[in-house]
C-alpha cells in the first residue's frame, strides 16, 4: 500500500522544485528566515521528508508587512489602475493552468490527496478563482448619493483595506491560497501570506509564479513558519489592517485576540459538524451516494464535511447500509497511486485526533458499520468510517473530527431533524435528500448555515459566497460578498454652491 517518493514517477519540474532551496518571498526577493532556522515538509503516504523550508517567524513577519506597506502606501501597486491589476491576476490563472499537472503532484505530496483529485478540483478551481476574480477588479464601485441638506453633492469611494495578512490551512493548500489572494488583490490590497508549516510548498510554488506574471515586489510576500510564531506575530501586527484566516474555531478565536490591539478587521472561515439529511422521499441511490461522497471527499479533512447524517427512520437501515457499502468500496493508498480514491491524512498528529475520536465513540457505545480502524503499514491512514449506535451528546456527534469518520443518527419527523441539525456550535454548512421541492426550500430556509446543498454536496463556485453562521466563522469567502472583506468605504460631501 505504500510507495516512496523515489518509486513514484514525478514530472521533471516537480523533482527540481523538491531539491531547490524553500525560502521566504519578502519584498519580491526569496530570502533565508533572519534565524537561519529551517524546518521539514513530509509526504504522509510515506512519512519521508520532501523538502526543507525556511522557518519564518516575528523578525521575519515585520520585514514582510514592511515591504507590503512600502508597496500600499507608495509602490507602484498604489498608482497601478484596476484594470492592469486583473490582467495580472489573470496572467497568473493563465500560468498556473500551464502547470495543472505540476501543482496537482505537489498537492498531492505535500497534503496527500489523490493526484486524480488534485487535478480536476484544487487546481482548476483556483485557476477559475483567479479568473474570477480578475474580473472583480475594474467593477470595485462607489455611488452617488442625494442628500437632504441643499447645495451639497455626496459620493462614496471603496477603497482597498490596506495590508492584509492571511493564514491558510493545510487541507486545501493552493485553493486556499487563491481565495485569500485573489479578491485581495483584485482590490487593490497587499498581502502577508503563511501557509499552513504541514504544506508550504504549493503557496511556495505559486509564488515563484506571481513573481513571473510580473506582479511588483512587496504585493505578495510569502512567509512559511508556526502558527505560534509566524501566524500569531502576523494576526498582532500593528501596521496589518486586515487578517484573513481559515482553519480551526479554536484557533480563530486566539486570532480575533490577537487581533485586538489595533482592531484590525477579522475574517474566519472556521469549523464545521454539518448535518446532512435524509428523507424517505428522496432518490435513495442517489443519498446514498451523495452522502458518501460528503463526508470521504478530501479524507473528511473538510470544513464543510457532512459528518452528521440525519436519517428519516423509516429508510435508517437502507441508507446506513448503502454508505457503509461505499465505505468498503473506497481504495485507500498512496495519493500518486492511479488506483487511489483516498490518500492518507495529513499528518501523524491529525492521524492520533482521529483514531482518538474513534476511541471515543466505541468508548461511548457507538458501532462501527464499516471501518473505524487505523490502516497499519507506514504513512497516516485510517480506514473510511461510519458509526451508528450514536446519539447527539457523544463527542462522535458534537465536535469536529476532521477526518473520514460518519455518525449516523435516525429521525422521525421534520421539526426533530431541524431541530438536531440546528443543535450545534457550528453552522457551515448542510445537505437536504427530498423530491419535495416545498419541503427542500422551507428546511433550508430554516437552517443555520451558511451553505445549504439540496440534493448535491460540496458544489462550490467561485461566483457563490461561502461562510458560516454562528462559530463557523465571520464573513463571506467568494462571489461579491467577498470584496466587502478587502474594502472600505468612504463617503464624500462637497459644497457646490
Amino acid at each position: 500500500m505504500s510507495a516512496t517518493i523515489s518509486s513514484v514517477q514525478m514530472e521533471a519540474p516537480v523533482v527540481d522544485f523538491l531539491k531547490a532551496p524553500k525560502k521566504l518571498l519578502i519584498d519580491g526577493t526569496w530570502v533565508e528566515a533572519a534565524s537561519g532556522k529551517t524546518f521539514g515538509t513530509y509526504n504522509p503516504a510515506t512519512g519521508e521528508a520532501l523538502a526543507t523550508v525556511a522557518e519564518g517567524d516575528a523578525e521575519d513577519i515585520d520585514r514582510a508587512v514592511k515591504a507590503a506597506r512600502r508597496a500600499f502606501d507608495s509602490g507602484p501597486w498604489s498608482r497601478m489602475t484596476p484594470s492592469n491589476r486583473g490582467q495580472l491576476i489573470w496572467r497568473l490563472a493563465d500560468l498556473l493552468e500551464q502547470h495543472l499537472d505540476e501543482f496537482a503532484q505537489i498537492e498531492t505530496l505535500d497534503n496527500g490527496k489523490p493526484f486524480s483529485v488534485a487535478r480536476v478540483a484544487d487546481v482548476p478551481l483556483a485557476v477559475d478563482l483567479f479568473r474570477y476574480m480578475a474580473g472583480w477588479a475594474t467593477k470595485v464601485t462607489g455611488e452617488t448619493i442625494p442628500l437632504s441638506t441643499g447645495g451639497h453633492f455626496g459620493y462614496t469611494l471603496r477603497e482597498p483595506v490596506g495590508v492584509v495578512g492571511q493564514i491558510i490551512p493545510w487541507n486545501f493548500p493552493l485553493l486556499m491560497a487563491a481565495w485569500k489572494l485573489g479578491p485581495a488583490l483584485a482590490t487593490g490590497c497587499t498581502v502577508v501570506l503563511k501557509p499552513a508549516e504541514q504544506t508550504p510548498l504549493s503557496a511556495l510554488r505559486l509564488g515563484e509564479l506571481i513573481m513571473e506574471a510580473g506582479f511588483p515586489g512587496g504585493v505578495v510576500n510569502i512567509v512559511p513558519g508556526f502558527g505560534e510564531t509566524a501566524g500569531a506575530a502576523l494576526a498582532a501586527h500593528p501596521n496589518v489592517d486586515k487578517i484573513a484566516f481559515t482553519g480551526s474555531t479554536e484557533v480563530g478565536k486566539l486570532i480575533v485576540q490577537a487581533a485586538s490591539g489595533n482592531l484590525k478587521k477579522v475574517s474566519l472561515e472556521l469549523g464545521g459538524k454539518s448535518p446532512n439529511i435524509v428523507f424517505r422521499d428522496a432518490d435513495i441511490d442517489a443519498a446514498i451516494a451523495g452522502s458518501a461522497r460528503a463526508i470521504f471527499f478530501n479524507h473528511g479533512q473538510c470544513c464543510t464535511a457532512g459528518s452528521r447524517l440525519l436519517i428519516e427512520q423509516s429508510i435508517f437501515d437502507q441508507v446506513v447500509e448503502g454508505v457503509a457499502a461505499e465505505a468498503k468500496k473506497i481504495k485507500v493508498g498512496p495519493g500518486l497511486s492511479p488506483d487511489t480514491d483516498m490518500g492518507p491524512l495529513v499528518s501523524e498528529e491529525q492521524l492520533s485526533r482521529v483514531c482518538g475520536y474513534l476511541e471515543s465513540g466505541f468508548a461511548e457505545g457507538a458501532r462501527a458499520a464499516a471501518g473505524g480502524k487505523k490502516v497499519n503499514g507506514p504513512g497516516y491512514f485510517v480506514q473510511p468510517t461510519v458509526l451508528t449506535d450514536t446519539n447527539p451528546n457523544m463527542k462522535v456527534c458534537r465536535e469536529e473530527i476532521f477526518g473520514p469518520v460518519l455518525v449516523a443518527i435516525p429521525f422521525r419527523d421534520p421539526e426533530e431533524v431541524l431541530s438536531t441539525a440546528n443543535n450545534s456550535i457550528y453552522g457551515l454548512a448542510a445537505g437536504i435528500w427530498t423530491r419535495d421541492v416545498g419541503k427542500a426550500h422551507l428546511l433550508a430556509s430554516r437552517l443555520r448555515a451558511g451553505t445549504v446543498w439540496i440534493n448535491c454536496y460540496n458544489v462550490f463556485d467561485a461566483a457563490l459566497p461561502f461562510g458560516g453562521y454562528k462559530q463557523s466563522g465571520w464573513g463571506r469567502e467568494m462571489g461579491r460578498e467577498v470584496l466587502d472583506l478587502y474594502t472600505q468605504v468612504k463617503s464624500v460631501c462637497v459644497a457646490i454652491n
